[in-house]
């Protein structure tokens, strides 16, 4: 009996320290998982608190001023001045995206499509105006004057436009066409009208234009008004001419006027040697500027 005893009483022994044994390992445990977690914890305070890298993707592909457009995005209206001095970027790695409107062009930009957009001071002016993180760069990308194209068989016509556009010029009519359309002290102030005892005899003439050229060619309501418009229609009232004008892509207003499809080409347009060889141009009616359009 004793040693049934004796024999039970180590059993209970040998339970409890094995009992005992399991209790410290759990607790050796639970002391490294606690201090894996305090580990992790004091390594993930320390990573809120470092300062994190300052990010380029704001500063990589930003236009500041024109030595940056090499190897940069451009978006231009094509066929338009832009596109034509835009090009020459290609042989230094830029990327010339052309744009049938002048106000894609704006939307791929803000849609991070291009890096810049180049275009007529004037309508990038309204450009901004109307969109929201958009500014124009102070240095200008070029100089300019507009004229209106003419086909080469009608030396005649670009001749007796000549002498209205220096009329216009002289009475201070063209002048205030473009006050009308241009300055926050005299826009609206001056509208062109004509004069009631025009006399239009001399048959029309059909005005080719791109109506997508604020504040030269744009559409109000179904009319296209704008500072060519009203110029194109001063002209006719001079010469004796009824106005027709016909919306078209840019790049189709010479090939329009070569063809007779149209009288003249009015649309903001430059002269340059390139366009010298198809069409003929006559005297500068206003003068501009080619800008630069980023992102805010």
């Amino acid at each position: 009996m004793k040693k049934i005893l004796a024999m039970a009483l180590t059993a209970c022994m040998m339970f409890s320290m094995m009992a005992c044994g399991g209790n410290k390992q759990a607790e050796e445990q639970t002391e490294a998982s606690a201090e894996e977690a305090v580990s992790e914890e004091a390594s993930s305070e320390e990573a809120e608190g470092a300062e994190a890298p300052e990010s380029t993707a704001d500063t990589e592909g930003a236009v500041n001023s024109i030595d940056d457009l090499p190897g940069k995005t451009i978006g231009v209206q094509l066929g338009t001045t832009g596109d034509i001095y835009a090009s020459d970027y290609e042989e230094e790695g830029s990327t010339i995206e052309r744009f049938n409107k002048g106000n894609d062009a704006v939307q791929a930009l803000m849609q991070g499509k291009i890096d810049c957009v180049i275009i007529d001071e004037q309508p990038a002016k309204a450009f901004v105006a109307n969109t929201t993180g958009l500014k124009i760069l102070e240095e200008p990308f070029a100089e300019e004057e507009y004229a209106i194209c003419i086909s080469k068989d009608k030396a005649e016509l670009t001749e007796q436009i000549n002498d209205a556009l220096a009329q216009l010029k002289a009475d201070g009519t063209l002048d205030a066409i473009v006050a009308n359309y241009i300055g926050d002290d005299t826009k609206g102030q001056s509208p062109y009208e004509s004069p009631a005892d025009v006399d239009r005899s001399k048959g029309t003439l059909i005005m080719a234009t791109n109506a997508y050229f604020e504040p030269y060619e744009y559409y109000q309501g179904e009319n296209v008004v704008g500072i060519d418009a009203d110029m194109a229609q001063a002209v006719c009232d001079v010469l004796g001419y009824e106005l027709k004008i016909e919306d078209m892509e840019f790049d189709s207003i010479i090939n329009a006027i070569q063809s007779g499809k149209a009288d003249m080409g009015v649309a903001g347009m430059t002269v340059t040697e390139d366009r010298l060889q198809s069409v003929d141009f006559t005297d500068s009616y206003a003068t501009s500027k080619q800008v630069i359009i980023v992102k805010e």
